[in-house]
Protein backbone atom coordinates (compact mmCIF):
# COMPACT_ATOMS: atom_id res chain seq x y z
CA UNK A 1 0.00 0.00 0.00
CA UNK A 2 1.63 3.38 -1.02
CA UNK A 3 1.87 5.66 1.75
CA UNK A 4 0.79 9.21 1.42
CA UNK A 5 2.28 11.72 4.41
CA UNK A 6 1.15 15.09 5.94
CA UNK A 7 2.30 18.75 5.02
CA UNK A 8 2.23 20.41 8.49
CA UNK A 9 1.90 24.52 7.43
CA UNK A 10 3.43 25.20 10.92
CA UNK A 11 6.67 24.54 10.00
CA UNK A 12 7.21 26.01 6.73
CA UNK A 13 10.11 28.90 7.22
CA UNK A 14 11.19 27.46 10.50
CA UNK A 15 15.13 26.56 11.17
CA UNK A 16 15.79 22.54 12.28
CA UNK A 17 19.76 21.49 13.42
CA UNK A 18 20.12 17.75 12.84
CA UNK A 19 22.68 15.89 14.31
CA UNK A 20 23.99 12.66 12.37
CA UNK A 21 21.90 14.00 9.46
CA UNK A 22 24.01 12.09 6.44
CA UNK A 23 23.01 8.60 5.98
CA UNK A 24 19.90 6.08 7.54
CA UNK A 25 17.62 8.19 10.06
CA UNK A 26 19.32 11.43 9.94
CA UNK A 27 18.86 11.32 6.00
CA UNK A 28 15.31 10.74 6.09
CA UNK A 29 15.13 13.66 8.57
CA UNK A 30 16.62 15.86 6.72
CA UNK A 31 14.53 14.88 2.99
CA UNK A 32 11.04 15.19 5.41
CA UNK A 33 11.95 18.18 6.85
CA UNK A 34 12.82 20.23 3.77
CA UNK A 35 10.01 18.73 2.25
CA UNK A 36 8.33 20.62 4.96
CA UNK A 37 9.43 23.78 4.05
CA UNK A 38 12.05 24.42 6.77
CA UNK A 39 15.87 25.66 6.97
CA UNK A 40 17.33 22.33 7.68
CA UNK A 41 21.37 22.46 9.07
CA UNK A 42 22.78 19.26 9.92
CA UNK A 43 25.97 17.95 11.39
CA UNK A 44 27.63 14.92 10.61
CA UNK A 45 31.47 13.30 10.46
CA UNK A 46 30.80 11.82 6.91
CA UNK A 47 31.72 14.33 4.27
CA UNK A 48 31.15 12.16 1.20
CA UNK A 49 27.54 11.18 2.28
CA UNK A 50 26.51 14.69 3.14
CA UNK A 51 27.52 16.72 0.47
CA UNK A 52 25.56 14.09 -1.62
CA UNK A 53 22.33 14.48 0.35
CA UNK A 54 22.62 18.15 -0.15
CA UNK A 55 23.21 17.91 -3.49
CA UNK A 56 20.22 15.83 -4.17
CA UNK A 57 17.73 17.33 -1.81
CA UNK A 58 15.98 20.71 -2.47
CA UNK A 59 15.43 23.31 -0.22
CA UNK A 60 17.39 25.48 1.76
CA UNK A 61 19.78 23.24 3.23
CA UNK A 62 23.18 23.62 5.46
CA UNK A 63 26.06 21.10 6.46
CA UNK A 64 28.46 21.46 8.99
CA UNK A 65 31.02 18.46 9.61
CA UNK A 66 31.20 17.69 13.07
CA UNK A 67 32.92 15.13 15.64
CA UNK A 68 30.23 15.44 18.05
CA UNK A 69 32.48 13.78 20.62
CA UNK A 70 34.15 17.40 20.69
CA UNK A 71 31.58 19.87 22.39
CA UNK A 72 33.62 22.66 21.15
CA UNK A 73 33.13 21.96 18.22
CA UNK A 74 29.77 20.94 18.26
CA UNK A 75 28.63 24.43 19.51
CA UNK A 76 30.76 25.81 16.54
CA UNK A 77 29.34 23.97 14.06
CA UNK A 78 26.01 25.23 15.76
CA UNK A 79 26.70 28.53 15.61
CA UNK A 80 28.38 28.12 11.92
CA UNK A 81 24.79 26.47 10.89
CA UNK A 82 23.23 29.79 12.52
CA UNK A 83 24.78 32.02 11.03
CA UNK A 84 23.88 30.63 7.82
CA UNK A 85 19.99 29.84 8.24
CA UNK A 86 19.16 31.47 11.79
CA UNK A 87 18.50 30.22 15.13
CA UNK A 88 17.20 27.04 15.86
CA UNK A 89 13.66 26.61 16.47
CA UNK A 90 13.93 22.85 16.05
CA UNK A 91 16.49 20.21 17.24
CA UNK A 92 16.85 16.85 16.44
CA UNK A 93 19.17 14.91 18.57
CA UNK A 94 19.79 11.91 16.36
CA UNK A 95 23.51 10.90 16.23
CA UNK A 96 24.36 7.94 17.90
CA UNK A 97 26.46 4.55 17.01
CA UNK A 98 24.82 1.07 17.76
CA UNK A 99 28.31 -1.04 17.34
CA UNK A 100 28.86 -4.26 19.18
CA UNK A 101 31.06 -4.68 22.02
CA UNK A 102 31.42 -7.68 24.38
CA UNK A 103 31.42 -6.70 27.79
CA UNK A 104 33.93 -9.09 29.12
CA UNK A 105 36.52 -6.15 26.94
CA UNK A 106 35.18 -3.23 27.65
CA UNK A 107 37.60 -0.41 29.16
CA UNK A 108 37.03 2.85 30.89
CA UNK A 109 37.96 4.41 27.84
CA UNK A 110 35.75 2.53 25.60
CA UNK A 111 32.76 3.09 27.90
CA UNK A 112 33.03 6.84 28.50
CA UNK A 113 33.86 7.05 24.27
CA UNK A 114 30.52 5.21 23.76
CA UNK A 115 28.62 7.77 26.29
CA UNK A 116 30.37 11.08 24.26
CA UNK A 117 29.38 9.19 20.83
CA UNK A 118 25.84 8.08 22.04
CA UNK A 119 24.67 10.72 25.38
CA UNK A 120 26.65 13.43 26.46
CA UNK A 121 26.46 15.38 22.86
CA UNK A 122 22.53 15.61 23.11
CA UNK A 123 22.50 17.91 26.13
CA UNK A 124 25.30 20.00 25.33
CA UNK A 125 22.83 20.86 21.71
CA UNK A 126 20.10 21.54 23.69
CA UNK A 127 22.40 24.02 25.81
CA UNK A 128 23.52 25.29 22.58
CA UNK A 129 19.92 26.07 21.04
CA UNK A 130 17.75 26.84 23.87
CA UNK A 131 18.49 30.12 24.55
CA UNK A 132 17.22 31.47 21.10
CA UNK A 133 14.21 28.97 21.78
CA UNK A 134 13.29 30.83 24.98
CA UNK A 135 14.34 34.24 23.17
CA UNK A 136 11.69 33.06 20.28
CA UNK A 137 8.96 32.33 22.63
CA UNK A 138 8.85 28.32 22.27
CA UNK A 139 10.62 25.13 20.00
CA UNK A 140 10.53 21.63 19.98
CA UNK A 141 13.31 19.00 20.66
CA UNK A 142 13.08 15.44 19.61
CA UNK A 143 15.80 12.88 21.05
CA UNK A 144 16.43 9.47 19.36
CA UNK A 145 16.37 6.49 21.81
CA UNK A 146 16.59 2.95 21.16
CA UNK A 147 13.90 -0.26 22.15
CA UNK A 148 17.68 -2.18 22.71
CA UNK A 149 17.35 -1.79 26.48
CA UNK A 150 13.70 -2.55 26.63
CA UNK A 151 13.72 -5.78 24.59
CA UNK A 152 16.49 -6.23 26.39
CA UNK A 153 18.90 -7.03 24.07
CA UNK A 154 22.57 -8.07 24.22
CA UNK A 155 26.02 -7.30 23.08
CA UNK A 156 26.27 -3.55 23.05
CA UNK A 157 25.93 -2.59 27.08
CA UNK A 158 27.79 1.04 26.65
CA UNK A 159 24.98 1.69 23.86
CA UNK A 160 21.99 0.48 25.76
CA UNK A 161 22.99 2.16 28.84
CA UNK A 162 23.47 5.28 26.81
CA UNK A 163 20.10 4.84 24.91
CA UNK A 164 18.49 4.50 28.21
CA UNK A 165 19.72 7.69 29.83
CA UNK A 166 18.52 9.52 26.91
CA UNK A 167 14.84 9.15 28.41
CA UNK A 168 16.19 10.82 31.95
CA UNK A 169 17.31 13.78 29.96
CA UNK A 170 14.27 14.04 27.96
CA UNK A 171 11.98 14.24 31.11
CA UNK A 172 14.44 16.59 32.88
CA UNK A 173 14.94 19.01 30.21
CA UNK A 174 10.61 18.86 29.67
CA UNK A 175 10.52 20.03 32.79
CA UNK A 176 13.38 22.71 32.82
CA UNK A 177 12.28 23.89 29.75
CA UNK A 178 8.27 23.77 29.92
CA UNK A 179 7.86 27.01 31.34
CA UNK A 180 9.62 28.75 28.08
CA UNK A 181 7.35 26.42 25.91
CA UNK A 182 9.97 24.20 24.75
CA UNK A 183 8.91 21.09 24.27
CA UNK A 184 11.30 18.08 25.01
CA UNK A 185 10.01 13.95 23.49
CA UNK A 186 11.47 11.19 23.09
CA UNK A 187 11.20 9.14 19.60
CA UNK A 188 11.79 5.65 20.23
CA UNK A 189 12.97 3.19 16.60
CA UNK A 190 12.55 -0.49 16.68
CA UNK A 191 14.80 -2.23 13.88
CA UNK A 192 14.88 0.32 11.19
CA UNK A 193 16.22 -0.89 7.82
CA UNK A 194 18.90 1.34 7.28
CA UNK A 195 21.53 0.74 4.98
CA UNK A 196 24.03 -0.10 8.14
CA UNK A 197 21.66 -2.23 9.67
CA UNK A 198 21.33 -4.49 6.16
CA UNK A 199 25.15 -4.56 6.25
CA UNK A 200 26.29 -5.41 9.38
CA UNK A 201 23.33 -7.47 10.81
CA UNK A 202 20.11 -8.27 8.87
CA UNK A 203 19.83 -12.33 8.14
CA UNK A 204 17.25 -13.97 6.89
CA UNK A 205 16.93 -15.95 9.96
CA UNK A 206 16.91 -12.64 12.08
CA UNK A 207 14.60 -10.28 9.76
CA UNK A 208 11.77 -13.26 10.38
CA UNK A 209 12.58 -14.01 14.20
CA UNK A 210 11.95 -9.80 14.41
CA UNK A 211 8.79 -9.84 12.20
CA UNK A 212 7.47 -12.03 14.57
CA UNK A 213 7.72 -9.96 17.46
CA UNK A 214 6.30 -7.06 15.86
CA UNK A 215 2.36 -6.97 15.74
CA UNK A 216 3.25 -5.28 12.33
CA UNK A 217 4.85 -7.57 10.09
CA UNK A 218 6.36 -5.13 7.88
CA UNK A 219 9.91 -4.66 8.57
CA UNK A 220 10.55 -0.33 9.07
CA UNK A 221 12.07 1.91 6.77
CA UNK A 222 13.84 5.36 8.20
CA UNK A 223 10.89 7.30 6.69
CA UNK A 224 8.28 6.01 9.49
CA UNK A 225 10.94 7.18 12.06
CA UNK A 226 11.40 11.20 10.70
CA UNK A 227 7.30 11.37 10.12
CA UNK A 228 7.07 11.15 13.68
CA UNK A 229 9.52 13.79 14.27
CA UNK A 230 8.39 15.88 11.48
CA UNK A 231 5.02 15.75 13.76
CA UNK A 232 6.61 16.41 17.18
CA UNK A 233 8.67 19.14 15.76
CA UNK A 234 5.01 20.47 14.65
CA UNK A 235 2.11 22.68 16.10
CA UNK A 236 -0.53 19.36 16.06
CA UNK A 237 1.97 18.40 19.03
CA UNK A 238 2.03 21.52 20.99
CA UNK A 239 0.61 19.79 24.05
CA UNK A 240 3.09 16.75 23.72
CA UNK A 241 5.84 16.89 26.00
CA UNK A 242 8.12 14.65 27.91
CA UNK A 243 6.68 11.61 26.47
CA UNK A 244 8.31 8.64 24.51
CA UNK A 245 6.49 8.13 20.77
CA UNK A 246 7.19 4.52 20.04
CA UNK A 247 7.86 3.70 16.12
CA UNK A 248 8.60 0.12 16.45
CA UNK A 249 5.87 -1.91 15.12
CA UNK A 250 4.21 -3.10 18.29
CA UNK A 251 7.46 -5.29 19.00
CA UNK A 252 7.29 -4.39 22.81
Amino acid sequence: MAMQFGIYPSLKGRTVFITGGASGIGADLVREFAGQGCRVGFVDLDVGAATALVAATPGDIAFEPCDLRDIAALKAAFARLRERLGPAQVLVNNAARDDRHDWREVTAEYWDERAATNIRHMFFAIQAVAPDMIEAGGGSIVNMASLSWMMPMGGFPAYATSKAAVHGLTRNMARDLGPYRIRVNTVVPGWIMTERQKELWLTPEAMEAHRDRQCLKDMIEPVYVARMAVFLASDDAAMCTAQNFMVEGGSI
